[in-house]
């Protein structure tokens, strides 16, 4: 780790002091960068995310592109079911598709627990290739969907507004529902510890349907898996969860041996402060609409959300993923406002 030329990501997960905060963007690599539609014209997605050569690529752009403190590797969270067996396919614009989803004891029963690391190698493939062609400019990002999430996805065979059939089989069902989540668990375990070993320096665990729970639910279905997977992953690398919509559950998550905490726009800087004590970093919150502003806007406003979390504990970011109709020079803007961010003399004088 110590051949980074920069390291800002991680030492704003360590907690050390920093004049300015990192940034990244969650889907950086991909859908708004011309660059990447070239490809997307030529390769069906999972042969883009399937082969390390592309990934790589991919991944790399915005990097080179927008300037961005971190790359994450280009790849999808639907990796982990297709590793335990389950077919998944990907329409432009449609979203994926599950066509046979889990519906009882004997579908939890057939799925895949071994070898996850040899059916992903060519995710572990890009990553050790990914951080070659880095060469130490900025860190690399591993990334895995949580078991609630993907749960979600096995379930229902599709994305959802609701998540309906997905819920009504952890209510239902809850003892196969935990069956599930823990297969789910053990394999992104063994997942993770394999992107570190192939050469991330970090990870984050997308819980993007976790706001789908009640704080109660939340409790039973998703947060005792996140902090399985924050309490295995963390000897190896810094894990940052993001729950999205869980803002409940901040109290409670700045509690484990996560190093960082994902914010959405549902909550304030100050909320998201307040509920983990500063006692976490945080990542976050800027609504990706927002990139579709004017950039004087876009810099006003980043400006302000800095100011308001502060630059220690803090990492620059959306509050999801980046929109594909995003121009790329106000991706740019973004990033820029962030690395020529200067404290306001209001907030100096707090300081000291």
């Amino acid at each position: 780790m110590n051949d980074l030329k920069n390291d800002l990501l991680l030492r704003a997960l360590k907690g050390e002091e920093l004049s300015r905060p990192p940034v990244w963007m969650m889907r950086q690599a991909g859908r708004y960068l011309p660059d990447y539609i070239k490809l997307r014209q030529k390769y069906d997605f999972f042969t883009r995310v399937q082969t390390p050569e592309l990934a790589t690529e991919i991944t790399l752009q915005p990097v080179d592109q927008v300037g961005v403190d971190a790359a994450i590797i280009f790849s999808d969270i639907l990796v982990i079911p297709q590793a335990m067996g389950m077919v998944v396919t990907l329409e432009e614009g449609k979203g994926p598709l599950l066509p046979e989803v889990i519906k009882n004891k004997a579908d939890i029963d057939a799925l895949i627990m071994d070898d996850t690391e040899a059916r992903l190698d060519y995710v572990m493939k890009a990553l050790t290739l990914t951080k070659q062609e880095l060469n130490g400019r900025v860190p690399l990002i591993g990334f895995a969907g949580a078991p609630w999430t993907l749960l979600c996805y096995m379930v229902e065979g599709k994305g959802s507004k609701t998540f309906d059939k997905a819920k009504q089989f952890c209510f239902t069902q809850p003892e196969l529902a935990h069956t599930l989540l823990q297969k789910i668990t053990d394999v992104t375990i063994k997942y993770l510890k394999a992107q570190a070993k192939a050469g991330a320096d970090l990870v984050q665990v997308f819980d993007s349907w976790s706001g789908m729970l009640s704080p109660a639910d939340f409790k039973i279905f998703s947060q005792p898996y996140l902090v399985q997977i924050a309490d295995a992953v963390s000897a190896d690398v810094p894990v940052i969860l993001f729950p999205k919509g869980s803002w409940y559950a901040f109290p409670d998550l700045s509690k484990t041996s996560a190093a960082g905490l994902g914010v959405d726009w549902s909550m304030t800087p100050q909320m998201a402060r307040q509920m983990t004590n500063n006692s976490i970093t945080l990542q976050g919150n800027f609504d990706p609409s927002k990139l579709l502003a004017p950039i004087p806007q876009i810099k006003k406003e980043v400006k302000e959300m800095i100011d308001a979390f502060g630059t220690t504990r803090y990492i620059a970011n959306l509050g999801h993923g980046i929109l594909p109709n995003v121009p790329v020079d106000h991706a740019k803007a973004f990033v820029d406002a962030v690395k020529e961010y200067q404290p306001s003399v209001k907030e100096s004088a707090v300081v000291a």
